[in-house]
């Protein structure tokens, strides 16, 4: 019998997943996982300073490994019937690469230089060339920011790029392109050799990189120049012609395929975000608003071209033609922290046992419980007007309206709070912040017909989704899938090999289904209403202290 296999790869914050999929009926045949050796060490990054950069030999690591490990898993057959992989990964992470387009890490005198690394999504050192972006941008006759919300994050592409060149003067004559992450995997895949031959992404170019058809490609050398002279020539250097993830890159490279031992004809398809694979993978349906809920979140949406009617929704992180799936646009939002809130509640009450000499495997069991243990206990706590208050932005506020110099709160502490008390006062302030996002698409004239959840929070917080239901105050769907990154990157390997004709003809025939929704109590909702709006107050108050420094 003749298989059609194909490989979804997604890499995340912490580590890289592959999986192995059975194109008929989607089912799983293997699946690995690897975490980055260097970024686990805390290498190259200063949180304090909120730099945080990935080594690319660690997603080169990771990528040999997982595949390998899959196909072994699955047989000695397996690879014979590998048909396509494709690749999503966080987003937006690029990096410095030369002609050749090899990240600057990878040459010699650069391998410890944290510039010459990928800048993860979370990165925020680049806070005042976003502003200066953003100022520039205000004084062009063309609105450049249009379809990016209105406002330019410091998460994002160019602000990054900029940084960089401002701060090392060691590195800068090097720098001749600018690659997202997304971007440079299937290049690398594919043997690669000139980034002039680099395929881009619309998903990554249009909500990162400002690309948009309306302005012919990229805004004008002009436009950069008046940001900074740094950045003179730079889009010359970059692109002006974007694909779908459901076109392929080409096929397989010979040292690969030795590598990995598959045929050089396995096809490699262009790459793209994790929240937008993810948001196939999870079944996305039109009105749908997709939440890939990890250490942050990033949702999506799509909407037929012909039904957007000239809407350009403000403070979301953009708007773009084909980035999720081709003829529709796909609109994304999200928040900087979610489960990275949770992850900082959760050292901070462990540091004492961190520090004093907790024997590892007591300190393990601690670790893996206490957030459990939060969770049935907050669920145990009644919540009143007056309870603990808090707001989510410890890394910043990501949407709606960027911006990254905000800081977190609590309110109404006392001397009788406890754990499980601010614990849930945390959810509450993550379950705000994905609500304001929903009521920012409808207000701006998208309705939400539903909410889908997929990722680690979604598939193991029952108390976190309902919180969420209950405080939106819509049924939430959880996909059935543990890996809906992957499995929506496997789902564009088998379009882009030419499997399926498109890729709604891959998630129907892969999808795997939806656990029972989430339901909200409405008279939770009811306070939860009142609950909010004092998290908008808190919110303004923030904002407003933030600006007065």
């Amino acid at each position: 019998m003749n298989y059609n296999y194909v490989i979804g790869l997604d890499y995340g914050t912490d580590s890289v997943r592959a999986v192995l999929m059975d194109t008929a009926g989607g089912k799983e045949l293997a699946s690995s996982v690897f975490y980055y050796p260097r970024w686990a060490a805390g290498q190259y990054c200063d949180a304090e300073n909120q730099r945080f950069r990935q080594h690319p030999l660690d997603y080169v690591e990771g990528l040999t490994t997982t595949i390998k490990d899959v196909l072994e898993k699955a047989g000695p057959d397996a690879a014979g019937y590998v048909r396509g992989i494709s690749v999503d990964t966080t987003g937006s992470t690029p990096v410095a690469v030369d002609e050749t387009g090899t990240p600057l890490a990878l040459k010699p005198g650069f391998e410890q230089n944290p510039n010459a690394m990928f800048v993860l999504w979370k990165d925020h050192t680049s806070i005042q060339e976003a502003a200066r972006i953003n100022e520039v941008a205000a004084q062009q006759q063309i609105n450049y920011l249009q379809y990016v919300g209105g406002i330019y994050s410091t998460e994002w592409f160019w602000a990054k790029l900029l940084h960089v060149l401002r701060t090392d003067e060691q590195i800068r004559p090097y720098i001749y392109s600018w690659v997202e992450h997304c971007d440079w995997i299937p290049f690398l895949l594919t043997g690669g050799t000139d980034i002039k031959n680099l395929k881009r992404g619309v998903c990554s170019a249009g909500h990162k990189s400002l690309y948009a058809a309306e302005f012919g490609g990229l805004p004008p050398n002009s436009f950069f120049t008046a940001i900074d002279p740094l950045l003179d020539g730079f889009s010359d250097r970059l692109f002006d012609r974007t694909y779908t993830a459901s076109e392929a890159v080409g096929t397989l490279s010979q040292q690969w395929a030795d590598k990995l031992g598959l045929s050089t004809d396995v096809v490699i398809g262009i790459g793209a975000f994790d929240c937008h694979m993810g948001a196939v993978g999870a079944e996305i349906e039109p009105y749908m608003l997709s939440k890939i809920i990890g250490t942050s979140t990033c949702d999506i949406m799509v909407v037929p071209q012909s039904e957007m009617n000239g809407i350009q929704v403000s403070g979301i992180c953009g708007q773009v033609p084909g980035s999720v799936i081709p003829g529709m646009v796909g609109l994304e939002a999200g928040q900087s922290a979610f489960g990275d809130v949770y992850a900082w509640f959760k050292n901070l009450l462990l540091w004492p046992a961190k520090n004093m000499g907790l024997p590892e495997e007591q300190l393990e069991k601690m670790e893996k419980d206490l957030l459990v243990k939060l969770s049935i206990e907050a669920s145990k706590r009644p919540v009143t007007e007056n309870s603990i208050l808090a707001v989510d932005w410890l890394n910043g506020r990501r949407t709606p309206d960027a911006n990254q110099a905000l800081t977190a709160a609590i309110s109404g502490l006392h001397l009788g709070t406890d754990a499980p008390e601010i614990f849930r006062a945390l959810v509450e302030a993550t379950c705000f912040g994905a609500r304001a996002i929903v009521e920012r698409f409808v207000s701006e004239g998208i309705a939400v017909k539903g909410l889908i959840a997929m990722g680690g929070v979604a598939q193991k917080s029952a108390f976190i989704m309902q919180t969420m239901a209950d405080v939106i105050g819509m049924p939430i769907k959880v996909h059935r899938s543990e890996q809906t990154c992957a499995t929506g990157a496997a789902m564009f390997a088998a379009t882009a090999a030419g499997i399926f004709t498109k890729v709604e003809d891959a998630m129907a025939a892969m999808g795997q289904g939806f656990d029972p929704p989430y339901i909200p109590d409405q008279g939770r909702h009811t306070l939860y209403n009142k609950r909010y709006a004092q998290y908008q107050s808190l919110g303004g108050w923030v904002e407003a202290q933030t600006a007065g420094h």
